[in-house]
């Protein structure tokens, strides 16, 4: 049987009652023209949902790319994310990206991750690293909590430059320490995390159903190298459907309810990501049970955090 493929279409509503692109293009380590080039493609092909993070060293050539698409600011949904070295001032490292970006406010402004680092001992005015201690371990800054960072945030919306927050990288219990924050007034509009079918999330993913707030997956191919497109599993549905591995990956996040955030910079690529078609249910068990089945595999472990 041969997929209907057709150009993605489907919303997520946030909170906020924005609506965010259901697809959207991941651009971890696409930098310079990678990265400018894969905008660029992607906003031709259709896309209207730009991932990015200060972090990746990226947002001045995906800024560029925005302002060259020749697309309206307000039909694109941009977002970008804090990072943990200036978790103490998240109002000022917006102001730096936004400025990186050539933009006047992002859609959606997360937090990376929800530790900080210290910063009293940087001795330069770039903010992007991870310090580290003598014994060259993380700095991390223990007398602050990611609760202090989001009540920080909220203020972001009203000033502008943002017009929804979220977090990333969560676990259930960071997501109810803010939720169960005294001066927390803002539900988080999204949580991105790791999701593809060897970490569903699947608990992630009813808690934040309950508490209206989206599920964002990142690396819902396996990151680096898209690893889990080889799986023999993964081949053989899709050969049935006639459609990429890939496409069938993202397809089974989306039927999931979650927004996918697939990254390329190969031009086929990104076209081919942004298709979707009808999964059948008995396809989608088959893909469910990869995880119970074969066991959890987590791409993105960083040594300096717990996931608990």
């Amino acid at each position: 049987m041969s997929a209907v493929l057709k150009t993605c279409t489907f919303t997520a509503t946030l909170n906020t009652g924005a609506k965010m692109p259901a697809i959207g293009l991941g651009t971890w380590r696409s930098t310079k023209d990678n990265g400018y080039n894969a905008v660029r493609k992607a906003i031709d092909a259709g896309y209207r949902h730009i991932d990015s993070a200060a972090v990746c060293m990226n947002e001045p050539v995906i800024g560029k790319a925005i302002r060259d698409s020749g697309i309206p600011r307000d039909q694109l949904f941009v977002s970008t994310k804090l990072w943990s070295t200036q978790h103490r001032n998240p109002a000022q490292a917006i102001k730096h990206s936004l400025d990186r970006m050539g933009l006047d406010y992002v859609d959606l402004y997360m937090m990376h991750w929800p530790l900080a680092f210290k910063t009293d001992l940087l001795k330069t005015k770039n903010y992007l690293i991870i310090p580290t201690k003598a014994d060259k371990t993380p700095d991390v800054d223990t007398e602050w909590s990611h609760v202090n960072t989001w009540e920080l945030m909220q203020d972001l919306p009203s000033q502008g430059t943002a017009k929804a927050i979220g977090v990333a990288n969560c676990s259930i219990r960071h997501l109810q320490q803010i939720l169960d924050s005294p001066g927390n007034k803002i539900v988080p509009a999204t949580n991105q995390v790791e999701a593809h079918p060897f970490l569903p999330q699947n608990e992630m993913l009813a808690f934040c159903r309950h508490k209206g707030i989206v599920m964002e997956a990142y690396s819902p191919l396996g990151s680096d190298g898209a690893p889990f497109v080889k799986e023999p599993v993964m081949r053989e549905i899709a050969k049935r459907y006639h459609v990429e591995p890939a496409q069938l990956l993202i397809n089974w996040g989306l039927k999931r309810g979650c927004v996918v955030l697939p990254k390329s910079v190969t031009p086929e690529r990104i076209v081919s990501n942004l298709q979707t078609f009808e999964l059948s249910d008995e396809d989608f068990t088959r893909i469910n049970d990869l995880a119970p089945e074969r066991g959890s595999k987590r791409t993105h472990n960083p040594p300096w955090f717990s996931f608990e």
